[in-house]
């Protein structure tokens, strides 16, 4: 199997399967960022289309020098914080460091969690300032490194260290608000990468039903 690179060089040099299977391997990674974001499916449909288009559209400026994941998810960070402020349009700028996405008037899931782990994690994740939500999806569920997290972001590798950390404590206080049941929180907060693993697995197991039932 070709890695990023292989593909990315012979999209480059015309081989449009290559960029196929590029696109193939990271759609319902990228699906999944906007997924927990939005509340709106067709709003991620366009921002999904709208990543990859950028990325057919600026391919010759992808240098190499971080991961050519990391290149795509830094696009569609970019593409939705312009959602974000496209709808905020005449109000104050957004400070994607203290609003949540329900501060932003992200509706309700569609799909929840069975577990009661699960729907308090998504709970939680979603009234987390949006830059500290992204810094852990990209930690727990896509399983990126410091240096990856602070590529997409734009910002020192020790930043993202230290923001993952913050992360992680601002998701246990909304732990707290969200339950009284002390035994739940620590479920929930001790085995974080359990549950965000699963989570990851059943969205990734609905999108391609999904994708099947509309082919």
């Amino acid at each position: 199997m070709r890695d990023d690179s292989e593909l990315l060089a012979g999209w480059r040099s015309g081989d449009l399967r290559a960029g196929e299977a590029l696109f193939d391997r990271h759609i319902a990674s990228i699906h999944r960022f906007f997924k927990n974001k939005l509340g709106d499916n067709d709003a991620i449909q366009d921002l999904v289309q709208r990543t990859f288009l950028a990325c057919v559209e600026g391919r010759d400026r992808f240098r190499g020098d971080a991961s050519f994941r990391s290149y795509l998810f830094g696009i569609a960070h970019n593409l939705l914080c312009d959602h974000f402020r496209a709808r905020q349009r005449g109000r104050r700028p957004i400070d994607f460091e203290a609003l949540s996405a329900v501060d932003l008037g992200v509706g309700p899931l569609t799909i929840l969690g069975q577990r009661r782990e699960h729907r308090l994690l998504l709970q939680a994740l979603r009234r987390i300032p949006l830059r500290f939500q992204v810094v852990l999806e990209l930690s727990y569920w896509e399983g990126m490194t410091s240096f990856e997290v602070a590529r997409v972001l734009g910002f020192p590798a020790g930043t993202a260290r230290s923001r993952l950390r913050r992360a992680r404590e601002l998701l246990g206080e909304e732990l707290a608000a969200l339950t009284s049941d002390a035994a739940l929180r620590e479920s929930t907060t001790a085995n974080l990468d359990r549950w965000a693993e699963e989570l990851r697995d059943g969205w990734l197991r609905h999108d391609k039903r999904g994708r099947r039932r509309k082919q």
